[in-house]
């Protein structure tokens, strides 16, 4: 599905210096300009004739997509590709979905290697002397934690 591009032609007094930007998105200029350097707002901006970064006005949909999809855990290169795909004039969705699939296969790995984790330091603590042998003592560092050697 063909999308009509974001980035129109505004005239130069609609667009919107960093300053703007930053204060309408509620990001730090050091994050906007990162963006800009990385790539991320490229149809969104351009130079004026004394350098100062100029924004389509349609950059704050695109920060305010930025923002969403990382609270989401979509990392910036992630976006990036959801990005290529809309600036190409299609809908992003299907690619969005399977990044968001993708996460959500992660945070479950994620889930599950904590839970272990959770079982075996509940073991250690269940386990735990406040005074173990002398032996387990002169051997190791601290015999709770070291309690196979």
């Amino acid at each position: 599905m063909a999308l009509a591009s974001s980035a129109s032609q505004s005239a130069p007094d609609s667009r919107l210096k960093i300053g703007q930007v930053a204060e309408q998105s509620g990001l730090p200029v050091k994050t906007i300009r990162y963006y800009e350097e990385i790539g991320l707002l490229v149809p969104n901006v351009e130079r004026s004739e004394a350098g100062y970064r100029l924004f389509d006005p349609g950059v704050l949909n695109r920060l305010a997509f930025i923002k969403r999809s990382q609270s989401l855990g979509l990392s910036l290169s992630e976006i990036s590709d959801i990005l290529l795909v809309h600036d190409d004039g299609h809908l992003p969705c299907r690619v969005a979905r399977s990044r968001l699939e993708a996460k959500v296969q992660d945070i479950s790995a994620q889930i599950e290697a904590l839970q272990m984790l959770r079982d075996e330091l509940m073991g250690v603590l269940s386990a735990w002397k406040d005074k173990p042998s002398a032996d387990r003592i002169a051997a190791t560092i601290c015999p709770n934690i070291q309690r196979e050697l």
